[in-house]
Parts: C-alpha cells; sequence; structure tokens
C-alpha cells in the first residue's frame, strides 16, 4: 500500500507550539535552566572556592591601594629625628622608618609602583611570548629554528647580571622602561610552554579543517588556537605578573635602579643600607614591606591556582 502526502502528514507529531521567538520551548527551557547571572556566578564560587574568594579580596585590597592611596597620603616626607623607628601608634599604624617617616603611608604609595611594573612587565612578556611562540608553532621550518635559537640564547643569559650591566648603560627612571627591561628577560619560557600547546592544537580536526579550505595564518591563529588557549594565557599572564614583581624587587634591593619615588623593594634596600636590621625597634619598618610582597604573591598565586580550577573542570569537579 503506497502512502500519500496527506496520509505521511497526518502520521507526523504535532507542532510545538510557537514562542514567538523561532524558537522551541524546550531549547528556551533548557537555556533559561542553565543561564545564570553574575550575581549567582559569583555567590557560587565564593562558595566553592573560598580560598580562592579571599585571595581576589587581598588582590583587590592592594588594587585599591595602587588607585587610591596616593590621593589620601600626603606626598610631603616630614622628617621627625625624635621619632626614629616609632613603634604602631594612633599616628603611625606601622610605625616610621630611619628618618622618622610613616611606613604606613610608604606603603600605601609603594603599592602603585609595584602593581604598574609588575602588570606591564607581564603584560609585555605574554603578549610577546604568545604571538611568537604561536606564529612560529604554525609556520615551522626555519622561523621555527630561528625562534628556538633565540630563546635558547635568552636563557643562558644570567638575570642579574644582564640588568646589572644594563643599568650601567640606560638609565631606569621610568616604570614604562623597568617593566620592557624586566619582560625582555622573562618571556622564553612562556614561550616554548606556547609553542608546545600550539603543536597540539595545530593537529586538531578543526584547525585541519580550516587549512584544507584555506582560510589564512591569522584566521588560523585568532579564530581556531588563540581561543582556545584563553585559559592557559590568563594562569601564564598571573604568573609572569609574579615573576615580575620578584624582578623589580631584585632589583630595587641591589640599587640598580634610581633609588627614588615610592617602592617596597626600596624601603627594603634603605632598610639595608641605613642599618635598620641593627636596631630591635626596627622591625616594623622592615617586616611591614616584606609581609606586603608576600600577601600581594600569595593573592597572585592562589588566584592562578582558583582560574586553573576553574576554566579545568576535571579539577573543578575533583
Amino acid at each position: 500500500m503506497v502512502q500519500t502526502t496527506a496520509d505521511l502528514a497526518h502520521t507526523l507529531p504535532p507542532e510545538p507550539p510557537s514562542t514567538g521567538t523561532g524558537r522551541l520551548p524546550s531549547v528556551e527551557a533548557a537555556e533559561g535552566h542553565y543561564r545564570v547571572g553574575w550575581g549567582q556566578a559569583l555567590l557560587r564560587f565564593v562558595r566553592r572556592n573560598k580560598i580562592g574568594a579571599a585571595a581576589f579580596l587581598v588582590f583587590g585590597f592592594f588594587v585599591f591601594l595602587a588607585i587610591f592611596g596616593p590621593l589620601l597620603t600626603s606626598t610631603e616626607k616630614v622628617t621627625d629625628l625624635t621619632q626614629l623607628y616609632s613603634q604602631p601608634s594612633r599616628d603611625h599604624i606601622l610605625g616610621t622608618d630611619y628618618a622618622g617617616h610613616d611606613t604606613f603611608t610608604q606603603i600605601v604609595r609603594g603599592a602603585r609602583s609595584v602593581l604598574v611594573v609588575g602588570a606591564l612587565a607581564a603584560a609585555m612578556s605574554t603578549f610577546f611570548a604568545v604571538t611568537l611562540g604561536s606564529i612560529s608553532a604554525l609556520i615551522g621550518g626555519p622561523s621555527d629554528s630561528g625562534v628556538l635559537l633565540l630563546t635558547d640564547v635568552v636563557l643562558t643569559i644570567p638575570y642579574i647580571v644582564f640588568l646589572g650591566v644594563l643599568a650601567t648603560f640606560v638609565k631606569l627612571d621610568s616604570p614604562i622602561l623597568l617593566a620592557f627591561i624586566i619582560a625582555a628577560v622573562s618571556w622564553p619560557t612562556l614561550l616554548r610552554a606556547v609553542r608546545a600547546q600550539v603543536l597540539s592544537l595545530k593537529e586538531r580536526e578543526y584547525v585541519e579543517a580550516a587549512r584544507v579550505l584555506d582560510l589564512g595564518t591569522p584566521h588560523i591563529l585568532f579564530r581556531e588556537v588563540l581561543p582556545n588557549m584563553t585559559s592557559y594565557i590568563v594562569i601564564s599572564f598571573v604568573i609572569a605578573m609574579t615573576n615580575a614583581i620578584y624582578g623589580q624587587i631584585i632589583l630595587y634591593f641591589f640599587g640598580l635602579v634610581p633609588l627614588s619615588g615610592d617602592n617596597w623593594g626600596l624601603m627594603i634596600q634603605f632598610a639595608f643600607t641605613k642599618g635598620a636590621i641593627y636596631f630591635t625597634d626596627s622591625l616594623w619598618y622592615i617586616m611591614s614591606p616584606i609581609v606586603a610582597i608576600c600577601l600581594l604573591q600569595l593573592s597572585l598565586v592562589l588566584i592562578s591556582r582558583s582560574l586553573e580550577e576553574l576554566f579545568n573542570p576535571r579539577l573543578r569537579e575533583g
């Protein structure tokens, strides 16, 4: 028996009622079920990862000090020889230094320099490593070999010795220049990691399909490869920022940059050169920048760990 079109029409299930959007109600219901607002997502993150949430709060506190701290504190350093290495009090929350200057004010004003240089250096090194590493891995051939050779050469350069020699020829009195110098010796390790990631991603089916369709290297790089490395790039940026902060602290401590302005590394350098380590009352002045650096670095490390759990479902489920 041959069925006509009319007979087949009677056997089909009835069409679902229209919702006015041209989409099936089941699809809209599913989207509505999984759609989560920013507030709910934030609350879920805080409940799931309390340590990560605390790290974000600590880092946010330092960012607040960097942005608004200089506006809330005085720029004048009043020397008071009667208040050398004084203990914490109502007038001086963290005591004073070798010249009677308020330690808390120096901590607040020094946060901007530390964060700005660290963020700029991390951004420069991450951008250079991701760009050069991904392009060399995609293109391959002699260009890839040349990039690897350059990476090996930079990795063999002693970090502190190079910065010390460079400081004798270049006056590192600009945050941008200081960040550039730190970034110039910080990119090789990340470049190798990015190159390994791209070499793995370029063998995936969707990249092969884009190559067969001759969509071009820019499309493959910016539309197919890098979007799948976003989480890795963000985490690498945070780690690069911690390394950059340590780098500038070392430069200030060894006196390789002009000893002026406000910086936590400069406070440690003055504590060493001014003989603060020989005074029992100078504990607050010595420990204040050290504790600030440790808290900032710890918050960044915990943030990178939290982001890794957030981007990696396997870690989140574990």
